[in-house]
Formats: C-alpha cells, structure tokens, sequence
C-alpha cells in the first residue's frame, strides 16, 4: 500500500506553468507541501537548440533553492525530459539530485513507469506540443516498450497559447481521439489541466487514463512508500 504521510516536495517547473503545483498537491495525501521552483525561460516552447541553457538555468535554481525544506524532488519538465531521451532525463535527475542532495522523481521517467506497470503496450496519446517534441515524446515511449496506436495534439504555437488551455478542452480532445483497441489513453505536459476529468473520462472510455501529473505524483508517493518501509 502507498504511503499516506504528506511528503514535502520541491517542484521544478519552467517559469510559465501555472497547474502542476495545485494538482499535484491534490493527488498527494493531505497536508503534502510544494516548494515550486521556477526555470526561466522565453514565450517559445522548447526546442533541442534552446535546450541546454534551460538545462544550465535548471541547475542554477536548484541550486539557490537548498535552502527550502523539502524531503524529495518531482522534476516537472516534462517536454525537456522528452527531448533529452531516457539517458538524457535520468543525467538531469542525477545532476539535480547532486546539487540538493535529495532523490529526483521526474515526470518523463514517471510516465514510462505508470504505463509499463499496468502493461500498456499500445496507447493513445494526447499533447500540446508541436511535432518536434511529439517526435521525441513518441521516441522516449518507444524505449519503454510503448507504442503510440492514436494521436492528437493542440499544436500549441507558444507557453501563452498552452496556458489558455482548458480541463474541458482536454476532455473533449480526449474523447474524439481515444479507440478501444488500445491499453490507455495518456494525456502529457504537466501545464495540462487534468485532475478534474481523469476519473471521468477513465468510467466514460471503460479504459484508463493516465496524465503527466497524476502519474508524478504516483512515483512520489511509491518512492515515500519505499523510503517508509525500508
């Protein structure tokens, strides 16, 4: 069984994201705590060549950021973890675990895990994002042993297109996308809003549903779950 003790996170989250720090203190247990810690960056969506200096911006504030209390470290990038490939993911985790001294959950990695733990091999996935990251997404998925069946996307242009995105919005893309020859359906990017439909749309399909969110909060609280009983 999960642990229910609140856990106390640091989140790392670029600049613009204004859902991941309210849901994910939703799905974890009562009186849970969220450092948020910002990443600056541009209107532009992230690409490979403007990746490495957010990867350097990263370091830099959690750096500053040890003076917070926190027991663990959800890494909510999550099209920069997609970008950089299972490899690339798993070196920023280190990197960040190496400057706060505390263990790194990341929502890439959390995706990969939660669709692997309940054997979905074939999925149907929702996105914002524009081909480049989608191309990536699909490819760090394929590592997994995941294979992407059906595809939608908002093809959000910039962060402030992404931002104005809605709950039901995502509900709805997500019902003319999902086909019952798949295992499940995942909607990623933790600027998403999620926490209000999963469930929903989980009894609405007859099949689950999973999100960037939901599925980080799952791993920390596996990783608390570990921690307690060891």
């Amino acid at each position: 069984m999960l642990s229910l003790s609140p856990i106390r996170v640091m989140l790392v989250v670029p600049e613009n994201n204004t859902t991941m720090h309210q849901e994910l203190l939703a799905w974890l247990p009562q009186g849970s705590s969220c450092e948020v810690v910002r990443v600056p960056r541009g209107k532009g969506l992230l690409t490979q060549e403007t990746l490495p200096a957010y990867k350097e911006s990263t370091i830099a504030v959690c750096q500053k950021a040890t003076g917070l209390k926190f027991d663990i470290v959800a890494y909510g990038c999550t099209a920069a973890g997609f970008i950089l490939g299972p490899e690339g993911d798993r070196e920023m985790a280190e990197r960040i675990a190496s400057v706060t001294g505390k263990p790194v959950v990341t929502t890439a990695a959390s995706m990969v895990q939660a669709l692997q733990a309940i054997n979905a091999k074939k999925i149907s996935l929702l996105t914002p994002y524009q081909d480049n990251v989608n191309d990536q997404l699909k490819l760090f998925l394929s590592a997994g042993d995941i294979h992407v069946q059906h595809f939608d996307s908002f093809y959000a242009p910039d962060v402030i297109a992404l931002g104005n995105i809605t709950a039901k919005q995502v509900q709805e893309k997500a019902i003319t996308l999902f086909a019952q020859d798949v295992d499940a359906l995942f909607i990623a990017c933790s600027q998403l809003p999620t926490f209000e439909i999963l469930e929903a749309l989980s009894d609405a399909l007859k099949k689950p549903v999973l999100s960037s969110i939901q599925v980080t909060a799952k791993a920390l609280l596996n990783h608390s779950s570990i921690k307690a009983s060891s």
